[in-house]
């Protein structure tokens, strides 16, 4: 199933008892923050705050923070649905013979549906304001005590590559520093920024200009996030998981276009070569990343839907709303990660290793050496390059129990021989590298070892009990009544 747009989906998620409305006032400074972390920690539902402090826009947020959440928002039963969808796409071949071709065209058909259309107009230009807007009217979460300011948590920042004119959507968090201007965070490796480089050297121009959805229909929102390569553009890749094209319109006063069916849009630009203070932030590392210089984005118009919904997100100590979202972007990406690296099982992202900390990783062990050509690999596919740390296990491992992972590693390492460290980029929230965006990266081979890896001695087998015994003992314990235990 697919959705049109947030209210949709909102629906959806209240039908299948997943969203809790909140009809009294909560203030959007500390206490939604509150209200919505204890909420991801306890297992509780999406939370829609109809009556925010101070605004009259209604706040939806934890709309992705659970697994079942997820699934609902991508329309599946199980985010396997969606990467066997690309293993398929991945896995066509040019037909050969009349019927071949014939039986193609249903799978072109479809893949016509993933292209964004543009339409002439949409919900976003319900109410259109050139002059006389204020972000004061949003109900703009400052989410914990020792942040800088308000800060706009689920943009879709849309920019265009100046050189290619291909457009790109990305999540980077906004600080609110008046009603008309904000921070954007563009961290050095994204594609916002290289946008922004671009333009700087190219020095015919003074400013950037930039388009902001908030609120749209989760597979258009979800794919803001999703580590994608920079010719895909990620409307497209919404269109995919909505087996439905993503309808896009033209802004007012920039040249870009925004969902249609967003529940607000930011129009602007960023004058290049203007930086400010930014910071600092809770962040997801559940660490506050801390003050920095960053561009500035001037607004020039606000259009949004005559009743609008402001959606937020909170990171902070894990885990949060973000990390089932990562989470189904281990699941989802895995065809493309086996396409790179067939001899990779599975994978896992602990909610502890905050995404770019901690890697497990299952192989198929072929020759000797296998894990730490295992480990390069990552290290050089796109944002897995910020890994600070990849373990390797046998493909007899499960990596999802972590306590198994540990257990099997923590006896499988010789630490000296079985540990290697590297250098190369980290990622901007790391606040322990040596330099910023610069420092080292650790590798464990946690596979039995060969004696072709310098390793003779005989490796003891894992303890387990006789089948037959366990099949006996099964009567037997049912006879005892221990299944009642």
């Amino acid at each position: 199933m697919s959705y049109q747009d947030l209210s949709e989906f909102i629906t959806a998620l209240e039908k299948a008892g997943e969203l809790k409305r909140i009809p009294f006032e909560v203030d959007p400074r500390l206490e939604i923050t509150e209200f919505a972390d204890r909420a991801v920690k306890s297992g509780g539902p999406a939370l829609l705050f109809e009556k925010p402090k101070g605004s009259n826009v209604p706040l939806a947020i934890n709309l992705f923070s659970s697994d079942r959440r997820m699934e609902i928002a991508l329309g599946v039963n199980s985010l396997d649905e969606i990467a066997d969808r690309i293993t398929e796409y991945l896995g066509m071949k040019m037909p050969t013979g009349l019927m071949g071709k014939l039986k193609m065209l249903p799978k072109l058909a479809e893949m016509g549906n993933f292209f964004p259309k543009e339409v002439s107009s949409g919900p976003c230009k319900e109410v259109i304001q050139k002059d006389n807007f204020s972000l004061d009217d949003f109900p703009i979460l400052h989410c914990w005590p020792e942040d800088g300011g308000r800060y706009i948590t689920l943009p879709l920042v849309f920019s265009k590559n100046p050189k290619t004119g291909k457009r790109n959507c990305g999540m980077y968090r906004m600080q609110v520093y008046d009603s008309k201007t904000t921070g954007m965070h563009w961290q050095l490796h994204k594609q916002g920024a290289d946008h922004y480089r671009k333009l700087l050297a190219e020095g015919k121009q003074k400013r950037m200009e930039v388009a902001v959805a908030i609120g749209a229909d989760p597979a258009t929102l979800y794919s803001a996030i999703l580590p994608l390569p920079p010719e895909l553009d990620e409307m497209m890749i919404a269109g995919f998981i909505r087996s439905k094209p993503v309808e896009m319109v033209k802004c007012e006063t920039v040249d870009l276009e925004v969902p249609a069916q967003a529940e607000i849009v930011l129009e602007g630009y960023v004058e290049l070569g203007e930086l400010r203070t930014e910071g600092p932030f809770g962040d997801h590392t559940g660490y506050y990343s801390l003050e920095d210089d960053y561009p500035v984005f001037h607004l020039t118009a606000i259009t949004r839907r005559k009743k609008p919904i402001y959606t937020a997100t909170i990171v902070g100590p894990p885990p949060m709303e973000d990390y089932w979202m990562g989470k189904a972007i281990e699941r989802i990406f895995m065809p493309l990660l086996r396409m790179q690296i067939p001899e990779v099982v599975d994978m896992a992202l602990p909610a502890e290793g905050v995404f770019h900390n901690l890697m497990l990783v299952s192989i198929r062990k072929a020759y000797p050496g296998h894990a730490r050509k295992v480990m390069h690999a990552i290290w050089g596919l796109g944002q897995a390059m910020f890994t600070k740390c990849i373990v390797v296990v046998d493909e007899d491992v499960d990596v999802r129990n972590y306590s198994e992972v540990a257990w099997k590693v923590f006896n499988n390492i010789d630490p000296q021989r079985d540990t290697e460290f590297v250098m190369g980029p980290i990622d901007s929230l790391d606040h322990a590298s040596r330099l910023p965006n610069y420092g080292s990266k650790m590798g464990i081979d946690g596979t039995k070892k060969w004696p072709g890896e310098g390793f003779t001695r005989p490796w003891p087998p894992v303890i387990t009990m006789d089948p037959d015994v366990k099949k006996r003992v099964d009567e037997m314990w049912k006879k005892a009544g221990m299944e009642r235990q």
